[in-house]
């Protein structure tokens, strides 16, 4: 495979590439391993913390695996976009027998320390790279079928706090994590669609979508995630709050503004990296402090 030499955007980075290859940035995204824990109120139990710790660090190294596979077997359309073209294996700064084997010694690893830490974490992790590895060889370029696999990644990312831990998982939070995850993941290829314009049918996987069908299925699940939500924190409500208050009630208020905030940002076609609003966007920043002070109010105090 002829490769292309290295773009003055890409040696500009500090990071070597082989770091790069891993998206350390898009670690951000296993922090939804936290969220069963959180939501059970035992996020600082010394066993729990501990294990939802792994669990992250699990994620991340088999997560950082299937990256540097779908950048291995995406060279070739990753050099026609704007952005992807800068990563190392497509600007030609990483080979891909490099890039294999370092998927190897990832993959290697995440799977030991979830087995070592939960067997019922190393089987979600299996599962992830199942379905991520068929997304990849099969499934990347069929409609629908391809929403619902990304979207099977978040949450599975969800699910592994719990089961990292054996924190029985509720209907409204696997109502929440799954609808939040196709929300996400409909909204990122809405703005990948914008943000290509003309040139989307160098991608197969947006040529056959329609912004008005993405805007329909990232609306529906918006719907139904505040809704959900909304149902859990008055479910919640119902027991002995601090102070009186309803905080899990008042907690809908900064969720649903954070998710509207979100949504503004897919409207604009700027979600095509959800790892990046979350780390740019100060606004959405202060709104998830207020809730996890709110949601922490609610489920520890």
């Amino acid at each position: 495979m002829t490769s292309t030499p290295p773009t003055p955007a890409a040696r500009q980075s500090r990071l070597p590439a082989w770091l790069r290859a891993l998206r350390p940035k898009q670690w951000v995204k296993n922090v939804l391993v936290v969220a069963a824990p959180l939501a059970a109120g035992r996020l600082f139990e010394p066993a729990v913390a501990l294990a939802t710790l792994w669990a992250m660090i699990a994620f991340c190294l088999v997560s950082a695996a299937i990256y540097v596979f779908n950048d291995i077997r995406d060279v070739a359309a990753d050099r026609q976009h704007p952005t992807k073209r800068l990563r190392p294996i497509a600007a030609g700064e990483l080979s891909p027998r490099i890039g294999y084997l370092l998927a190897a010694v990832c993959l290697a690893a995440g799977l030991a320390l979830g087995t070592w830490t939960s067997p019922q974490l190393g089987v979600t992790l299996a599962i992830y790279v199942v379905l991520q590895v068929a997304y990849s060889l099969f499934f990347k370029h069929q409609p629908i079928i391809d929403l619902a696999m990304v979207a099977a990644g978040f949450l599975l990312r969800a699910i592994a706090g719990g089961v990292a831990s054996g924190i029985p998982l509720s209907q409204w939070f696997l109502l929440v994590a799954s609808f939040g995850s196709l929300f996400m993941v409909a909204g990122k290829r809405y703005s990948e669609l914008h943000q290509l314009g003309a040139e989307a049918g160098t991608r197969l996987s947006l040529e056959r979508y329609s912004d008005s069908y993405l805007r329909l299925v990232w609306s529906v699940a918006l719907g139904v995630v505040i809704m959900s939500y909304s149902l859990w924190a008055f479910d919640e409500g119902r027991g002995p709050q601090l102070w009186s208050v309803p905080w899990t009630a008042i907690s809908i208020a900064p969720f649903t503004l954070a998710l509207l905030r979100y949504a503004m940002r897919i409207d604009q076609g700027r979600a095509g990296e959800p790892e990046e609003i979350v780390m740019s966007d100060r606004v959405l920043q202060v709104l998830a402090v207020v809730w996890v002070a709110l949601v922490g109010l609610a489920v520890f105090a």
